[in-house]
């Protein structure tokens, strides 16, 4: 790894948007284009730097006491990432906030932030990682509570404000233990460390207790089970902060896992946590999800299910795959919430009945095994091993779920024989597409992760089975009785289920009693 003085300019974007944050402009077009100059400065400089990393392979700036640049790929991918996904979050808000009364005060702490996530991902020095990281908790949180009059904004702020400071102390922690076992604060000198460690076989049992508070601090900054509830509450927020926060913030926890996957895989037991809560919480927030009749809501859901799978992936030690997962979440979360409102005019002009219904389970169990059977051939022909990489495998399986409705609307009523082998070939390129993204990211990833991480162990094997069972049970009864609404003709069993699923099972409920019993407001109880 190289030293580099000339990473010390990837800061200028984020230093400019941090002294917008402070600065005294009151007129909101300027600060707001100000904004957009800043948030563009960060993205060409992420651009450069990245080319500059695939070109001559990661690099460092020389060593400052708590203050440090890691340029490496994964660094190049996040920056270059929220550096795009950021600044069009700040071009949206200039015509989204025009005429509020709070616009600049609003662009200010967007400005903060952003700049906030920008300098985690740059982060070389855990102890400027620990800074960025609860400045970037307590930007979002102000944001939150933007219309500071709306108590369900509050409620939801109050929640993530407990589960982000045990999640602060939590990562404190670890960071002490890391460097009193390593004797270093730099995440090149601590990666170094554990390569040697992992190569002893004799893991210091301070390092295992900080690997499990890394997975806990991950768990709770991507608002997984059970203190997931204030991520589907924060819809009184104007728009591009949730785009921010669902495309941007809520990442944190899976580029945590990320950044110390070297010290994750020394600790099984913190792997089997992220793999055991992510499994579940994806297949909880995917139940509810489906239940979900205001848009903004169901995506926010989706977010705590994608943010599970990802933590899955993680907990599979398929490092690049959760990489993979981030961007591809990202974009398409951005795009969501930013189109939301026009998504509704549109589903509602082109909305027409299906001739057929809703697929029969029987053809959607049918159509679930062929995309399993697609993956497996697909993934064989591609030169890896079922027997010695089973997550890639299962993951593929449950990302091509989504077409398994697809497929069955195919051999539903009136089929044809072009139909059917129009959406077999879809479904084999669909997955051919998977594993070629796969095969890029790990190249692109080669030597930022630990190698031969990929689980095989019994406890692995035993989540991928129950997990791609699951999705493939949800799949398939998404037709019958997850979808069924109270009335008609579905059985009673049926709408109960969809009642208390719609509902979150009520945990989220009993966690507002929590937090109002611990933290009463007089705004909450209006």
């Amino acid at each position: 790894m190289t030293t580099s003085p000339l990473l010390w300019l990837t800061m200028i974007g984020p230093a400019a948007l941090m002294a917008l944050a402070a600065a005294p402009i009151t007129a909101p077009a300027r600060l707001a284009g100000l904004a957009r100059a800043a948030a563009l400065t960060s993205l060409g400089t992420a651009a450069v730097a990245a080319l500059l990393v695939a070109l001559n392979g990661p690099a460092a700036t020389p060593a400052l006491p708590g203050i440090g640049i890691l340029f490496d790929p994964l660094t190049a991918v996040m920056f270059l990432l929220v550096s795009f996904v950021g600044t069009i979050v700040v071009h949206y808000s200039r015509n989204y906030m025009a005429g509020d009364p709070g616009h600049a005060r609003f662009t200010r702490l967007l400005s903060g932030t952003l700049a906030s996530v920008l300098l985690l991902i740059l982060s070389g020095n855990m102890a400027m990682f620990l800074a960025a990281w609860v400045a970037t908790s307590l930007g979002l949180g102000s944001l939150l509570v933007f219309y500071s009059d709306r108590p369900a904004a509050i409620l939801a702020a109050r929640k993530k404000f407990i589960a982000s400071r045990i999640g602060d102390l939590c990562l404190a922690v670890a960071i002490g233990l890391v460097w009193e076992v390593t004797g270093t604060l730099d995440f090149a000198g601590a990666t170094a460390a554990f390569t040697a460690i992992a190569a002893s076989g004799a893991t210091p049992t301070a390092l295992g207790l900080a690997a499990i508070l890394i997975a806990i601090a991950a768990l709770l900054k991507s608002a997984q089970f059970p203190l997931h509830g204030w991520l589907t509450e924060v819809m009184e927020t104007p728009t591009p902060v949730s785009a921010l926060l669902h495309a941007g913030i809520i990442n944190a926890g899976g580029f945590l896992a990320l950044r110390f996957a070297g010290l994750l895989q020394l600790s099984t037991p913190s792997l089997d946590l992220l793999l055991i809560v992510g499994g579940f919480t994806a297949l909880f927030a995917s139940v509810v999800m489906l239940t979900q009749n205001a848009i903004k809501v169901a995506l926010a859901w989706s977010t705590i299910a994608q943010m599970g799978f990802m933590l899955l992936q993680c907990g599979l030690g398929a490092w690049p795959a959760a990489l993979l997962h981030i961007v591809a979440h990202s974009l398409y979360k951005a795009h969501a919430f930013l189109s939301s409102g026009s998504v509704v005019d549109i589903a509602r002009a082109s909305w027409s009945p299906s001739p057929g219904g809703a697929p029969h389970p029987a053809r959607l169990a049918l159509a679930v095994a062929g995309v399993i059977a697609a993956v497996g051939v697909v993934g064989s022909l591609s030169g890896l091993e079922l027997a010695r990489e089973p997550g890639l495998f299962a993951l593929g399986a449950i990302l091509l779920m989504g077409l398994a409705h697809y497929i069955a609307q195919s051999i539903d009523t009136r089929p044809t024989g072009f139909v059917i082998a129009r959406t077999v070939a879809a479904a084999i390129g669909v997955a051919a597409a998977w594993f070629a993204l796969q095969s890029g990211m790990a190249g692109l990833m080669a030597g930022a992760f630990p190698l031969g991480a990929d689980r095989s162990d019994p406890v692995a094997l035993a989540a991928i089975i129950a997990v791609v069972g699951g999705f493939a049970a949800l799949t398939i009864g998404q037709a019958s009785f997850i979808t069924a609404k109270p009335g008609g003709s579905t059985p009673e069993w049926a709408k109960a289920f969809y009642v208390h699923a719609h509902n979150g099972l009520y945990v989220n409920a009993i966690a507002n009693r929590l937090v109002l019993r611990l933290w009463p407001t007089g705004l909450a109880k209006r």
